[in-house]
């Protein structure tokens, strides 16, 4: 859910970490459901490179698999948050950079992700953000996208509304809304990433993307890393 300049310049910060504060027990559970997805395929010895990190909710999750963690994102006050708000010893890598065009070297990550519906909601052209995904991560390693299912638009809408609700966002535009798409009047727009939209846009990198339903709530674009995937990226 972030349109980058939007997040950036709108909900940064302690704002972005509101609006998770307020989601309700449905939410939570889908959010805890993607988290529980991505666990499940990391080891302690992965990298890991967390795509649209925000305020660190996800890194906090991964670090406790994992030391090997780092995360981007393009709203600074997002970034010092997380910065600020991550106990332990175990800290991750943080950077102000755009997910389409990373600083990254070839092969730097076991893997890569970008979950709760970032490759819509970043504004960041989707080819060349599932591509930049491929090359960061090295043979063997997996990608990993996430959006919404089509079976959770109620929930999500609600989320959404009470967000606006709270002044977060700006009043849900509902002629405009619809269809797996949310649109606010002060220019806040998400659209959703169906099954067969992902295929397509493996297919247009000729990669093979395995894709899963989560929760009733989550469809997962998996891609595994091979030394071929990295000639075609």
């Amino acid at each position: 859910m972030r349109n980058t300049d939007y997040y950036a310049d709108n909900l940064a910060g302690e704002r972005l970490r509101r609006c998770y504060e307020i989601a309700g027990p449905r939410i939570q559970r889908y959010l805890d459901a993607e988290i529980g997805f991505v666990l499940e395929r990391i080891s302690s010895q992965m990298s890991v490179l967390e795509l649209g990190c925000g305020y660190g909710r996800v890194l906090c999750r991964l670090l406790a698999r994992t030391p090997h963690v780092a995360g981007i994102d393009t709203a600074i006050e997002s970034l010092r948050l997380a910065r600020e708000s991550i106990p332990g010893p175990r800290r991750p890598r943080l950077a102000a950079m755009d997910a389409a065009n990373t600083g990254f070297r070839d092969c730097a990550f076991d893997l890569t992700i970008c979950i709760q519906n970032g490759i819509c909601a970043f504004g960041a052209d989707q080819t060349r953000l599932m591509a930049e995904s491929v090359r960061v991560t090295r043979p063997g390693g997996r990608v990993l996208f996430s959006s919404y299912s089509p079976r959770f638009w109620n929930h999500r809408l609600e989320w959404f509304e009470a967000q606006a609700a709270h002044r977060l966002l700006g009043e849900i535009d509902h002629d405009a809304t619809g269809d797996g798409v949310i649109v606010c009047r002060d220019g806040f727009r998400a659209a959703t990433m169906t099954a067969d939209r992902f295929r397509a846009l493996a297919g247009e990198l000729s990669l093979v993307p395995q894709i899963s339903e989560v929760d009733g709530s989550s469809v997962f674009c998996e891609i595994p890393v091979t030394d071929q995937e990295h000639r075609k990226s």
